[in-house]
């Protein structure tokens, strides 16, 4: 097994993982009978295994091991511009905004989750204090402690971005409460920029062990902090809760008024400063020249015409697609995304092993063939079956990307693009059905499309069958021999990613109108990815920052995140242009800003009344 973070905690862990407990008469045994909180730790080792809870935590959240609707909306991104549901999925959409409603379940678990990570990082950090505990340096125990801290910041930025300000809970608790006050959006950001400027030096630089925290990370998310500080700012009121004065996805870049006197401005400089860190020290740097355990295997053109004629090389029909060249394709095999197995743009990436998965929790896997990847019925089945060979996994179609996402971002000038190749983007689906004409064959969209003329399907064969990107599939899918079918990746994923960085040092510098900058950043992508056409500055603005994230970034970011942050009306904006059903267009308000703090937390929080955010009551 290779040298991963070991996602299982210990029994004796378990006990003090529940958190709070809720049964008095627990409290009242006689503590020689059970563990405390005080008395389960008695090495370092143990705070430290409540961490690897904190990564496994992150794990599920961010790389949709757990197939649910929350795992769909939030890293899926359905109901953005980006992502839309199946019609095989519409009785369990997150697009008809009409009801929708602060008692939706996507809300309240999403809201929970962060608040269980939260709860993690504040019992390690409870932990490392404890007297017991003893430390083989003074610089072993900082790293941990920096990590908790990281894990605390990194749920409350998310929490500012989605739910505007929650309550911030810095303490473990052992007893009810219901009294919790919910912070200011701006105090929220704030809360998690202190927390990580205040470890940055006692992150390393680089680690031996994958997955593991580096200073990197911090500053990324700092860059990201500052600019939704700067947006709130602008925005006035409570930090973003008030209704945005600014204007809409298509705003001119000269800064309003107000911030409070410039604090706007200097944001912005802050997260500049932050990108510089990472863009331009000596760690990191984007890749350019092909790379990894692939980068020298020729192109394959292999047309399978049965199942029995697969190999473990060849286990799907490349379609005939050239992959020399393309390192964008390298950036998503096996084996190739971590910093330590030469990937330089790899910051911070979560570990996902095969051996881990059947040997412990059965869940260190990417379900991305099956959530993400297309199904092929009703007009597709004269043509394509997910029984045979190329057909990008055993798909199920969860999440399904929208014309915006898989056409559109790409039309005329912005075409010729390594990002948009069919080694990256397969759009070339070869017949595996015998009576079909076009068996081993590439079977054309018109056809596919054409067949469901005159029914429902017409729509649904979009959304069903669409171009498979690589980070989604694979040629090499591991434990078929084993009964594994190819519904799961077993490949590490990236939780940030420098061109992210970029793209956030671009944005930074449009708000603080230095479009020029911002295009040179922009065009740093675009060189890499040898693109014919290179951004001008006065084509920079929030939607062309927003088309690039989902050429680069597709499959990657989380969408919901990066449009509420942007305030205004950007959301809504975007939603109505681009989602694929009309529910959107017709159900979504202005007041989708913010997602609503479900109703639970406010009818529990009996003590004190806590605010629902606009337009949710």
């Amino acid at each position: 097994m290779k040298n991963v973070l070991k996602y299982s905690v210990c029994g004796l862990l378990s006990v003090c993982l529940l958190g709070s407990c809720n049964d008095s008469k627990f409290l009242e045994e006689d503590p020689e009978t059970f563990y405390t909180i005080d008395n389960v730790f008695s090495t370092s080792e143990q705070v430290d295994q409540v961490l690897v809870g904190c990564y496994s935590h992150v794990r599920v959240m961010m790389c949709m091991t757990e197939e649910s609707n929350t795992a769909f909306v939030f890293r899926g991104g359905n109901g953005t511009d980006m992502f839309d549901v199946a019609t095989i999925r519409r009785s369990n959409r997150f697009n008809d905004y009409s009801i929708l409603n602060s008692t939706t379940e996507v809300f309240y678990i999403n809201y929970s989750h962060w608040y269980q990570l939260i709860s993690k990082a504040n019992l390690a950090l409870y932990a490392a204090e404890l007297p017991q505990i003893s430390w083989t340096s003074e610089a072993e125990k900082l790293y941990v402690m920096a990590q908790a801290r990281f894990f605390r910041a990194f749920a409350y930025r998310n929490l500012g971005e989605l739910y505007g300000g929650v309550p911030l809970v810095t303490e473990i608790t052992t007893t009810p409460r219901y009294d919790f006050k919910r912070s200011s959006r701006l105090e929220t950001y704030q809360y998690a920029i202190d927390e990580l400027e205040a470890i940055l030096n006692d992150l390393p630089e680089t680690t031996g062990t994958m997955g593991r925290l580096v200073r990197g990370a911090a500053q990324h998310n700092l860059c990201q902090l500052y600019i939704d500080k700067g947006i709130a700012l602008e925005e006035g009121g409570k930090g973003g809760e008030a209704p945005a004065r600014r204007a809409n996805s298509s705003h001119s870049n000269s800064l309003e008024e107000g911030g409070k006197g410039g604090e706007a401005p200097a944001a912005y400089q802050k997260a500049i400063a932050y990108g510089n860190d990472v863009i331009d020290g000596s760690v990191y740097s984007l890749m350019t020249e092909r790379f990894g355990s692939r980068a020298d295997e020729d192109p394959v053109y292999y047309y399978a015409t049965e199942e029995s004629m697969q190999t473990p090389e060849h286990l799907y029909s490349a379609a005939g697609y050239p992959v020399e060249g393309n390192l964008y394709w390298d950036l998503f095999q096996e084996g190739n995304q971590n910093y330590q197995e030469g990937n330089k743009e790899a910051i911070w990436v979560a570990q996902i092993d095969y051996d881990a998965y059947k040997a412990e929790d059965g869940e260190s896997k990417l379900q991305y063939s099956r959530s993400f990847g297309p199904v092929y019925r009703d007009p597709m089945s004269a043509h394509l079956n997910s029984a045979m060979e190329d057909v990008g996994g055993r798909g199920i179609v969860q999440v399904t990307p929208t014309k915006y996402t898989r056409d559109l971002v790409y039309e005329g000038k912005w075409g010729i693009d390594l990002r948009n190749s069919e080694a990256v983007l397969r759009r070339t689906l070869l017949g595996n059905v015998p009576s079909s004409p076009y068996y081993g064959k590439p079977v054309p969209w018109s056809v596919i499309y054409k067949d469901g003329e005159g029914k429902d399907a017409v729509d649904g064969s979009w959304t069903q069958c669409f171009p498979i990107s690589c980070k989604i599939s694979t040629d090499k899918y591991r434990g078929l021999d084993a009964g594994e079918n190819r519904s799961n990746l077993f490949r590490d994923e990236y939780l940030i990613r420098l061109p992210e960085t970029i793209l956030l040092r671009a944005e930074a510098k449009m708000r603080s109108g230095d479009n020029a900058g911002a295009a040179d950043d922009i065009n740093l992508l675009r060189k890499r990815a040898q693109c014919e056409y290179l951004v001008q500055a006065s084509e920079v603005n929030v939607d062309l920052i927003l088309d690039e994230r989902a050429r680069e970034l597709v499959y990657e970011e989380c969408r919901w995140n990066t449009l509420l942050r942007m305030g205004g009306t950007v959301a809504v904006d975007r939603i109505k242009k681009y989602a694929y059903w009309d529910d959107p267009r017709t159900t979504l308000t202005k007041k989708f800003n913010l997602w609503p703090i479900p109703q639970v937390v406010i009818d529990t929080n009996k003590d004190v009344v806590m605010e629902q955010n606009p337009g949710w009551n």
